[in-house]
This record gives structure tokens, sequence and C-alpha cells, in this order.
């Protein structure tokens, strides 16, 4: 799939995030090592191999790029070969590694690589690319980020429409006044544990495109 084209004001921005991300990031990840390490030992204990769970997502410009987390859930099947459903192979750890964002410490280096950034719209599945509104595609006229706006705003108790609203939101009113204000309320979501998943659900529900307004 071709990169989209950016031509909102938003590019200027990434440069100083750039910075503003690598000046947190690289003592981050140094402080953080014993506890990637730890996680790891125990992810690999309770989960098996691989410890990390890989999968391709849209970045700046809807471009893939390969996104790490700590797995949060084992490989049972069924009887016929088939994964079961997600919130049967949930694990006890995977949920506590959910509830403290913990399972996300491996985007830590996908921000080191200039893949990510701390701050921006999380980022979502490559079928998405195809159901986005026009609206709703700008969510990529930044980094995608490791929490964001959406994020402090209600996590995955909103609704698809309402996370997509905040992203755009987030796209035209950016500072890094923003930014250190969305890390400081993360600090105390994670603590809180707030907004983990959709009612009803282990994890988010698919997005399957928004109904126009007018009906057509």
């Amino acid at each position: 799939m071709c990169a989209m084209q950016i031509t909102s004001p938003a590019r200027r921005m990434l440069p100083l995030k750039r910075i503003f991300d690598l000046l947190l990031t690289i003592p981050g990840l140094v402080l953080a090592s014993p506890v990637l390490l730890v996680i790891a030992l125990l992810v690999g204990w309770q989960h098996g191999r691989p410890i990390l769970f890989r999968q391709v997502r849209p970045g700046l410009g809807g471009k893939p790029f390969t996104m790490y987390k700590f797995r949060t859930m084992t490989d049972r099947r069924d009887s016929q070969g088939n994964l079961l459903p997600d919130e049967m192979r949930l694990t006890r750890l995977g949920r506590f590694l959910r509830a403290t964002s913990l399972d996300e410490l491996p985007e830590l280096f996908n921000v080191l690589r200039g893949e990510m950034s701390l701050v921006g719209p999380r980022p979502l599945l490559m079928q998405y690319l195809e159901r986005y509104t026009p609206q709703q595609a700008r969510r990529h006229e930044t980094l995608p980020g490791i929490t964001g706006w959406a994020q402090i705003n209600g996590r995955n108790a909103l609704t698809w429409e309402d996370k997509f609203r905040l992203d755009v939101w987030y796209i035209d009113h950016w500072s890094l006044w923003l930014d250190l204000k969305i890390l400081l309320v993360t600090l105390w979501k994670v603590l809180r544990r707030e907004g983990i998943s959709q009612p009803g659900q282990a994890t988010a529900e698919e997005f399957m495109g928004s109904i126009p307004e007018n009906g057509g």
C-alpha cells in the first residue's frame, strides 16, 4: 500500500518532537532496563517464545512499520487448530501487563528508531486504512504514539469515532506542552488502571468503518 501524502502543517512539528522524544526515551530505556529484563523472563516463562508480539502497523503517512510489545496471550488452540478467543488466551500475567501498560514498554525501541513518538495517535491495524473517512485518516499526519490524547480521555472505553475525533484534535493543537501534559496524565491514568478495554471486551473490538451521518 502506498504511503499517504502529508500536506498538513503537522509535518513541521516532527523535528522538534523527535528531539523531545529522544531526550526522554534514551534515559528512560536505561532506567527501565531492569524492568524490561524481569518482564521478558516472566513472559518467556508464562507464555513461551517469542517473548515479543510483533505486528505491522501504519505509521507516519500510513507507512508500515513493525511494532513491538510484550506478549500478553498464549497460543492456545481448539481441537481443530484454531486460536481460542482472546479472553481465553489472555493470562493473569497478560492482564496485569495490560492494566499497567507494561506490555507497551518495548515500543520505546520503536520511538528510538523514529517509527513512533512517545505521544501521538495509537498505531492501529493496516486494514483500517481503507476504512477511515478522509477526516479520520488525518490521524496519520504525525507519528503514532505510545500514548495520546484519546488514551487520556477514555482510551478503549471510547467509541472508535470519538477516538478518531480526539486524534485529529491532537493533530490540530499539538505543542510540546500538550505532549508533556499527556505524558503526565498517562502516568496517573496507568496508576488508576482506567479505560483498559471496552465494556464486555477483553480488548478493543475491531473497527469496521464509520456510518456516514447522512445515512448514505
